[in-house]
């Protein structure tokens, strides 16, 4: 059975792949690369978020009647990490390696916190509080990001 917590998971570790892409052609000032990386990487990461905001919490409300605890902080580092990403991209754009660079730095180590409370906690309530309807979710998360 596909679970939520298998299926985020894995687009977490899509998503690291794609930022250690960038940053590595940031690092080289290899600004074609790292645009089209940092293109990909952003694209990847607005996907996640679209999949969590529109399928998997909603979803979860519907079922439990309310959100659940660590939901709204995961919403607010949401916003958070967009923030990061509007600074990394007006890096790219400017070709700012020492701004790209502070600005990943930072995002990392969100990024790793993040996923680490949604992944250990999280996924694990998601999973929990949907059941069985676990894989209905996963397929809608599917249908929104065209995968």
């Amino acid at each position: 059975m596909q679970t939520v917590r298998n299926f985020l998971t894995v687009d977490h570790h899509r998503c690291d792949e794609l930022f250690a892409a960038a940053e590595a052609a940031a690092q080289q000032e290899d600004w074609v690369a790292c645009e089209l990386d940092f293109q990909g990487f952003h694209s990847a990461m607005k996907n996640h978020f679209l999949m969590e905001e529109q399928v998997l919490f909603p979803q979860i409300e519907e079922l439990n009647g309310q959100p659940i605890g660590p939901e709204p902080m995961m919403l607010m580092e949401h916003e958070q990490m967009r923030e990061l990403f509007e600074q990394m991209e007006e890096s790219v754009e400017q070709k700012d390696v020492e701004g790209y660079l502070g600005a990943s730095e930072t995002l990392l180590v969100f990024m790793q916190q993040h996923n680490m409370k949604e992944e250990q906690i999280l996924y694990e309530m998601a999973d929990s509080i949907l059941g069985e309807t676990s894989p209905e979710v996963v397929h809608g998360m599917e249908k929104v990001s065209g995968a």
